[in-house]
């Protein structure tokens, strides 16, 4: 028997790294996979013909998040053509500067959150009446930061703590209708936005040095590793678990 029902899974930013990682992942274990993407086309068609090639279904499709129309309109494609969607898994993030709280403008605060924690819950907003047909589950992608925070990280922590509180209000509430919410807590992994960080020199070779020595496996983590986490919790191998958050983060925050 299969761990995943007829349907499909939608990776929400499944043309980024990490995101490309997870669709591949659902894919392998014979998964139909829908990716999102807002400007990287030609990227998302690559993760598309990969599957593919190699077996697997995926289709991608342009959704501005910040619009809770074109989230409304994609999952309701997506439920018509494959019957239910049963799995939400959010890997969307923006590339954001490195400030210390200090030097943070209102700007970069308002247009981080807006981005983040609005585009979340407009997908979850959407999503909610389709995982309650299917009894599916929700996985977002979040910080090993909320345990253990990182100077200059606060634009990406900040929102992922609001959307964290959300995702234990969603487990709580709707654990009656079947659905189940988890997040997996990454700790600092080779794809998305650090190798961009790395070549802009705004994680420098002592911070590097630093997240290094604070990793007790001594190595940084691999999307792939982050996607069999999120495979996992979607899975019916995960059946009885929800509201948890699981860290990926090779011991950083111990």
């Amino acid at each position: 028997m299969s761990d995943f029902p007829e349907g499909v899974a939608l990776v929400v930013g499944g043309s980024g790294g990490i995101g490309s990682a997870i669709a591949r992942g659902f894919a392998v274990e014979g998964v139909t996979v829908a990716i999102t993407y807002r400007h990287n086309e030609d990227t998302a068609r690559s993760v598309v013909d990969e599957i593919e090639a190699a077996g697997g279904r995926c289709s991608a499709h342009r959704v501005e998040l910040g619009d809770l129309e074109s989230v409304s309109r994609c999952l309701d494609e997506l439920s018509r053509t494959h019957g239910q969607i049963h799995t939400i898994a959010y890997a969307a993030g923006t590339h954001i500067d490195q400030p210390y709280i200090s030097q943070l403008t209102p700007e970069q605060w308002r247009d981080t959150m807006d981005w983040d924690v609005n585009g979340f819950f407009h997908v979850i907003h959407a999503a909610l009446p389709h995982l309650r047909q299917s009894r599916g589950s929700i996985v977002f992608i979040s910080s090993a930061g909320l345990k253990r925070f990182p100077p200059g990280d606060v634009l990406s922590v900040a929102p992922k703590g609001a959307i964290e509180a959300l995702m234990r209000g969603i487990a709580r509430e709707e654990g009656r209708f079947g659905i189940r919410a988890n997040s997996v807590a990454v700790g600092v992994v080779d794809a998305g936005m650090f190798p961009k960080l790395v070549e802009r020199g705004e994680l420098t070779q002592a911070w590097l040095d630093a997240a290094m020595r604070n990793t007790p496996l001594r190595r940084f983590g691999k999307p792939e590793e982050i996607a069999d986490a999120v495979v996992f919790l979607a899975s019916a191998r995960a059946r009885y678990v929800t509201g948890q958050t699981l860290f990926v983060d090779g011991g950083y925050t111990l």
